[in-house]
């Protein structure tokens, strides 16, 4: 997300006060769902995995993969949005460095700075659109595979 990029070159944007670069191993945690930090993240090198937690029978749980996020991709963007918990749990792929950026005072940036505010803003919305759109084709995918797999089409005559 170019935005990003452009906003951390900003003199005004200093490293360490509104974000600050952090480096996660292979296999670990760098959000987990239910945390209920204001951290937007922005993956600068390596890769990560956005895990969702479903139950698959009493007492039992896995985390399927549902999105692989990229060099440049934006995660965490939701808090900017609502209070609510973390929605999913990302963990890195591979050695990855991450840009962490405190979202309470990227809000305070935004509001005080609406040029870039306004593009970031239309850049979270595109991409937020583009999600939704690819989760509702897994939503409409995995109904279709369900209805199938109980055989409901043979009571649809």
């Amino acid at each position: 997300m170019k935005i990003i990029e452009e906003l951390l070159k900003k003199d005004d944007f200093m490293e360490g006060v509104y974000w600050q670069k952090k480096a996660f191993s292979a296999n670990s945690e760098i959000v987990a769902q239910g945390d209920a930090t204001k951290t937007v993240f922005y993956l600068l090198t390596g890769a990560a995995r956005v895990l969702g937690s479903v139950e698959v029978g009493p007492n039992k749980r896995m985390k399927p993969g549902v999105y692989d996020l990229s060099p440049g991709e934006i995660f965490g963007e939701l808090i900017l949005f609502d209070n609510e918990p973390r929605s999913a749990t990302v963990v890195a792929l591979e050695d990855s460095d991450v840009i962490l950026i405190d979202g309470d005072k990227l809000s305070g940036y935004l509001e005080q700075n609406n040029d870039i505010g306004f593009k970031l803003m239309q850049s979270l919305m595109t991409l937020m659109v583009s999600r939704l759109r690819q989760a509702n084709k897994k939503v409409f995918s995995l109904l279709s595979w369900g209805l199938k797999a109980h055989h409901i089409e043979e009571h649809l005559r």
